[in-house]
């Protein structure tokens, strides 16, 4: 007979946090949100820390460089999906590490052989409205020229027209040389009255751009995480296949933290891998491993030599495991469970291994609840694909804008890897969904009111860092009906929305 657990498998959604005495200290802006990415002993201090505890999905659909950037300049850490060639996903690695504030890598170019209708195309899915014009239309090849805005009219020109015909052609941009500082570029910009600036180097290839509307944001960000070259940080997902030829691509590169991405961590696939990693690099590479839902599959990842373990089984928001194979368990539960067993075998060993909560977030207070449940810090899909900084194409449909969002277990991500249990090489059947989500804009406008949140939230439970929380929350069950009173409720909410 099998064996049953009678402890409920419960969701953030069925707990409340009870407010602690707020002392004079408890204020916002003394809320301190660092937290440890990868495991340490007692007494000595993580290898990578991040200023909020924020790290962005393994997806096709959330996580390459472009959001890796905005991320990692904001305190957080994204992971760049996997599920592409070694060759892109290392070129996504190196452009977020070659990066410098300011300077930014285009991400929209096209050949002088395109057309309009390709310009029109191109901004439509990015949201873009300066494009580099290189010769083999990748984003450093040979400059021939750039279109913005006001190099044609969509309305009433051509859309066959051949881009070499109205972009502005290299004999006549204005650009930077390679090398320059942010400063004299910004001065240029100013003196020339310009809207963007092109960074050439000797050979004529595009490096960056700098644009005047940045001229702002380009002053320091306070909780930027970067490593000891002052280079932003970066994570990188891998599966338990291609390994021996992706990690030390991906090392090259330079990957800080990898993580495996999969839905099953408690496998010996993972053991592998992660015997494998250490086995050749040491201590010297990262490596997080999971996804489990309980002490037993924790445990067995610390053995195998994880430098942190994913926390989560069926709960996002395009996963249909638990509907496809009957696998899961309610995302609070499940943390609890491995945050007990993280902290036994912290005392146990002396090994302190950070959790990352994975899955289950609907509401901003959901993240302080997984924090205080003893989360180190949070993965999240559907937060961040919502933002101009992911990947996808942003849309109107039905009289608002949304952005694309697909599960790496949909045939659209065909990432068969992630859900590996040997044998041929295929998706069996789905285990995500294809979807939309709301368009929310900025990372940055965003990011910065879910930590006004967060950081309200702790001042309220009366403490000032994630150490305190875990600590001194207090957190309680609450019933179907209390849901029900925690909302508006027995009156009729006003539509200001005229």
């Amino acid at each position: 007979m099998a064996q049953f657990l009678n402890e409920v498998s419960r969701t953030f959604s069925e707990y409340l946090l009870i407010p602690g005495l707020t002392t004079k200290e408890c204020i916002p802006s003394g809320v301190n949100l660092s937290t440890p990415v990868v495991k340490f002993r007692r007494g000595e201090q993580s290898d990578i820390n991040i200023n909020v505890p924020l790290v962005s999905a393994i997806m096709q659909s959330v996580s390459d460089d472009g959001m890796a950037i905005a991320l990692a300049k904001n305190g957080g850490l994204s992971f760049i999906f996997g599920s592409q060639s070694i060759e892109s996903q290392s070129e996504m690695v190196r452009k977020v590490k070659n990066y410098k504030s300011g300077f930014v890598v285009s991400r929209a170019n096209l050949t002088p052989d395109h057309t309009l209708a390709d310009i029109i195309k191109l901004k439509e899915k990015t949201g873009f409205s300066t494009f580099g014009i290189t010769e083999d239309g990748s984003s450093n090849g040979k400059i021939l020229g750039i279109v913005t805005g006001r190099d044609y009219r969509p309305t009433r020109d051509d859309h066959n027209r051949k881009i070499r015909e109205f972009m502005t052609p290299f004999s006549k941009l204005i650009y930077g040389e390679y090398g320059i500082s942010l400063q004299e570029a910004n001065d240029i910009i100013w003196d020339r009255k310009l809207n963007c600036l092109p960074i050439i180097d000797k050979d004529q290839h595009l490096r960056y751009f700098v644009f005047r509307k940045d001229y702002e944001s380009h002053k320091e960000y306070p909780n930027e995480v970067h490593d000891a070259q002052k280079r932003l940080c970066v994570g990188a997902g891998i599966n338990t296949r291609d390994y021996r030829e992706r990690v030390p691509a991906l090392v090259k590169a330079g990957a800080d933290v990898l993580c495996i991405d999969s839905s099953d961590g408690f496998s010996v696939w993972q053991k592998e891998t992660l015997e494998y990693v250490k086995a050749e690099y040491g201590n010297a590479v990262k490596i997080g491993a999971g996804n489990v839902v309980d002490r037993e599959g924790f445990l067995f990842l610390a053995e195998a030599g994880a430098d942190f373990v994913k926390v989560g089984v069926g709960g996002g928001s395009i996963c249909i495991t638990r509907e496809q194979k009957g696998i899961g368990r309610g995302q609070a539960t499940a943390l609890i469970e491995v945050a007990e067993a993280r902290d036994e075998y912290f005392a146990k060993t002396g090994v302190y291994i950070p959790i990352c909560s994975d899955g289950g977030i609907v509401q901003d207070y959901h993240m302080v609840l997984a924090l205080a449940m003893g989360a180190d810090f949070l993965m999240m899909g559907r937060y961040f694909a919502r933002f101009d900084e992911s990947p996808t194409r942003k849309l109107l449909i039905g009289g608002n804008y949304v952005k694309e969002y697909w599960g790496e277990g949909s045939n659209r991500a065909r990432n068969w890897q992630r859900y590996d249990m040997g044998g041929s090489e295929s998706l069996k059947f789905e285990e995500g969904v294809d979807s939309y989500v709301p368009y929310a804009g900025k990372l940055k406008d965003n990011l910065d009111m879910t930590l006004g949140k967060i950081k309200s939230t702790m001042c309220s439970c009366g403490v000032i860092s994630l150490d305190e929380l875990k600590q001194n929350a207090k957190i309680t069950l609450v019933s179907s009906t209390s849901i029900i009173e925690g909302g508006a409720h027995d009156v009729i909410v006003k539509d200001t929305s005229r």
